[in-house]
């Protein structure tokens, strides 16, 4: 690929534009980091459209990146009018965008309806940003609006939104105990699920389900009956050895003790 001198481009940017648009994900990947390289305000519409239609995860993520590279009282307006584009990849490029540079002043701009949104990727982001941008205060305001999307979606989905509550903290707890109680089993596991993940972080996303979905399908009392039925069960399997090696043992004794006699 031949160098792209981000200094001496045509008024259009023909020669950015191109690359960027280019079928080798390589070469766009390329030109966004050299674009970013070199930062220049002059690329700012190009690389925010690219954003838009972009599909390779790798060069959106470049995208992203060669745009925080630019002054933030430039960008910003920009990225704000992206958030109410008709195309979702535009809305949720965007947003990711926003999370990247991080300003705490564009919390407004994340809304319910982005929190709400219908496209799965659109929704997911809003979440990640709405965490990383929430005002010190309103962390409860915004664990009562993600609480809503509970049970949402397929495994992606829901994990998305189980790590996203997990980085509010101990905020999250009382609006899941609540949601636990939810007569929809979807919304009482994920929730369920989620509160494992806030107690132990380190336990995997599918096995916190799982254990949710059959506290869910059981009801917490026969459930934890059950655990320690399971639990009594195995204990009493591995002491069984023992018992057959004492029994072995005094039977020795007793054989031992019968030949003596004669």
């Amino acid at each position: 690929m031949v160098p792209i001198n981000t200094t001496d481009v045509t008024p259009q940017n023909t020669r950015v534009t191109n690359a960027l648009g280019a079928v080798d994900s390589s070469v766009r990947l390329q030109t966004a980091l050299a674009v970013g390289s070199k930062p220049d305000p002059v690329f700012l519409e190009t690389l925010v459209e690219r954003c838009a239609v972009e599909p390779d995860f790798f060069v959106r993520d470049m995208l992203s990146w060669a745009l925080t590279r630019l002054p933030p009282e430039t960008t910003l307006p920009r990225i704000r009018h992206e958030l109410d584009s008709e195309r979702t990849q535009a809305r949720s490029q965007a947003l990711h965008t926003l999370s990247k540079i991080g300003d705490k002043s564009t919390w407004a701009w994340v809304t319910r309806d982005m929190l709400r949104d219908a496209d799965d990727e659109v929704a997911r982001t809003a979440w990640r940003v709405a965490v990383v941008l929430v005002p010190e205060g309103e962390e409860k305001d915004l664990t009562d609006e993600l609480v809503l999307q509970l049970g949402r979606g397929d495994r992606t989905v829901q994990l998305s939104l189980s790590r996203a509550l997990a980085d509010l903290g101990d905020v999250i707890k009382p609006a899941l105990e609540r949601a636990a109680e939810s007569s929809d089993p979807a919304v009482a596991a994920h929730a369920r699920a989620t509160e494992l993940l806030r107690q132990n972080p380190e336990t995997g996303f599918d096995v916190a389900l799982d254990e949710a979905k059959r506290v869910v399908a059981l009801g917490p009392e026969r459930a934890a009956a059950a655990a320690a039925a399971s639990a009594g069960t195995e204990t009493s399997e591995a002491a069984e050895p023992a018992e057959t090696t004492e029994s072995m043992e005094a039977a020795k004794a007793a054989e031992a003790s019968e030949g003596g006699d004669c």
